[in-house]
């Protein structure tokens, strides 16, 4: 079998709703690094909540995409922290702040920033952060450069959301509506496929012999990108119709069915 570059999901995939890893999941983890094989992590979530996860697992070495597709880190022992960011993609969001504020005026906005720090208006905390998010008035939050902006409305349903946002027609900006009326917005092109594609370029692994499995919205490109795409048993319709298959749900060890074909 070809090397590999196996790129998982982290929440709905590794971890379940709780935050809970399977040992048979870490175990097959392991188990496809040692058959020689390239793991990487594709999340969403900032690297600062991204590296426990990392930690959990056992990964020293590799690299992950965080945030996204707006932050790649390279794992390294040697390295003080045990990593470093090598890319970082960003952009203005003064615009998309004001108009999801005139369209959504409830909504609550955070953002991670380029130092790795989340800003937010009205005490918006969510675990994806990794770190406690600053409160700041919403003209900061204009001012900053944003590799990250999460928006979050308890007043509306996904769907609702969703159409909203797609009634702006905001330019220059990747977004994605995830389960519970929550907005993720990256610069143009910024997703976890772009980072991944980069990164794979990097380890000289062809487009055939990629991998990847998730279970939200924000995995859309992931999976169309990968040579082998693969959505979790509880992903939404509209991401198992782009998966090449579908595995078991996240409680049923979905992810560690998939890793053991290819050992």
């Amino acid at each position: 079998m070809n090397q590999k570059m196996v790129c998982l999901d982290v929440d709905g995939t590794i971890v379940d709703f709780d935050g809970h890893m399977y040992p048979e999941v870490r175990a097959e983890i392991m188990n496809v690094m040692e058959a020689g094989h390239h793991v990487l992590i594709a999340t969403g979530r900032a690297f600062h909540a991204t590296l426990p996860i990392i930690r959990d697992i056992g990964l020293h070495s590799g690299y992950s995409v965080c945030s996204n597709g707006g932050v790649s880190l390279r794992l390294d022992p040697d390295l003080e922290e045990g990593f470093e960011i090598v890319a970082r993609s960003t952009f203005d969001p003064s615009s998309v702040l004001d108009a999801l504020r005139e369209r959504i005026p409830t909504a609550k906005f955070a953002i991670e920033d380029v130092d790795g720090n989340y800003l937010s208006t009205e005490r918006f905390q969510d675990f994806s952060f990794g770190v406690q998010a600053k409160g700041v008035t919403f003209e900061e939050l204009e001012e900053a450069t944003a590799v990250r902006l999460v928006v979050f409305s308890q007043d509306s349903s996904t769907q609702e959301f969703a159409s909203a946002i797609e009634a702006l027609g905001l330019q220059g900006i990747t977004y994605s509506v995830g389960y519970n009326a929550w907005l993720d917005v990256a610069g143009a092109g910024v997703t976890k496929a772009s980072g991944l594609d980069a990164l794979r370029q990097v380890l000289h692994i062809d487009e055939a012999d990629t991998v990847a499995i998730g279970d939200g919205f924000n995995d859309v490109e992931m999976l169309e990108w990968a040579g082998r795409g693969v959505a979790m048993g509880q992903a939404p319709r509209e991401v198992k119709r782009v998966a090449d298959e579908v595995t078991g749900t996240v409680h049923d060890g979905g992810l560690a069915t998939v890793l053991r074909t290819l050992l």
